[in-house]
């Protein structure tokens, strides 16, 4: 799939990037979707992460014009977007979950803010529960907190009346819909590959704002998220890399006294009360998979940078 009109010459060319992983059906509903796009100049990644009980090919035979890549074993959403970054054209790059349904024009109006404001390093929309119309799951993020590594989305749940109809800037980017400059990129470099899933949007952010730039909101565009149809919700898989990501944030992005009272806080208070929570209602297997995670940022002490 792809989009050059006569009027594309007037608009630069955007890569747009989604990861398959067991779910071709989806993606399929995803492109579908996209077939409505009218930003009249883009190309389309799909990257299959070796997807195990998946027939990917199914994907380039329904949209030929899309440019599908299979990996050989499974890199994680960092690394699967990754793949793709490296061989894409764009002048921007759109991340996006393959669980998620775009409007017509959610395009354009990203592209305009960045080209207008190059100091702008990531940009994303707002973002409504699809199972949910007109509910909110994101109009932009507060900052993380240092020390809890805790954030709050803004308008969770809300009933969308134009509330968040406006672009602003916002303390951290939403990974299942992002555009981001080729510059910013090439500057700050690529999401990294060490968190698998989970926490490395905002490990990027982070980093994409310490290379100068801003992130940013914008209510003129909107995508649907199904949310969780990937990974199965308080699934082990899930809980494992939720904080296992949480506290190498905590690692990579905090320094001095800052760091420790965050490592302190999340390993001995905030990780515990998860696994005796999980604990008292009988999910043993979610208590461990956080004590996993606990111990595997105890015994992987080169990943703090």
């Amino acid at each position: 799939m792809e989009q050059s009109t006569p009027q594309a010459n007037k608009w630069p060319l955007v890569s747009i990037i989604t990861v398959n992983y067991n779910q071709s059906g989806v993606t399929l509903e995803f492109l579908k979707s996209l077939e409505s796009c009218t930003y009249p100049n883009y190309e389309v990644w799909v990257v299959d992460n070796a997807s195990p009980n998946d027939n990917p090919d199914q994907i380039k035979e329904i949209f030929p014009e899309i440019k599908l890549i299979k990996t050989k074993e499974n890199l994680g959403f960092a690394g699967g977007n990754n793949v793709a970054v490296k061989q894409a054209k764009g002048k921007y790059l759109l991340f996006i979950n393959n669980d998620t349904e775009v409007e017509a024009d959610f395009l354009q109006p990203l592209v305009q803010l960045l080209e207008e404001n190059p100091e702008i390093g990531m940009v994303s929309p707002k973002i409504h529960y699809f199972h949910t119309p007109n509910i909110f799951q994101y109009a932009g993020f507060t900052p993380i907190n240092r020390i809890t590594i805790r954030n709050h989305a803004i308008g969770f749940g809300e009933v969308d009346k134009g509330q968040y109809d406006h672009t602003v800037q916002t303390g951290s980017i939403f990974g299942a819909a992002m555009l981001v400059p080729r510059k910013v990129i090439e500057e700050a470099g690529m999401m990294d590959e060490i968190f698998f899933l989970y926490y490395e949007e905002h490990d990027w952010a982070a980093r994409i704002e310490r290379a100068g730039f801003k992130l940013y909101f914008d209510g003129r565009s909107l995508v649907k998220h199904k949310e969780s149809i990937s990974t199965v919700k308080d699934s082990p898989f899930q809980i494992f890399y939720l904080n296992r990501g949480r506290i190498l944030y905590a690692r990579r992005n905090n320094k001095g006294v800052i760091k420790l009272l965050s490592l302190l806080f999340l390993n001995l208070i905030s990780m515990p009360k998860i696994m005796l929570f999980y604990a008292l209602k009988g999910k043993m297997n979610l208590s461990k998979a956080v004590c996993k995670a606990v111990w595997w940022n105890l015994t992987h002490k080169a990943e703090n940078k």
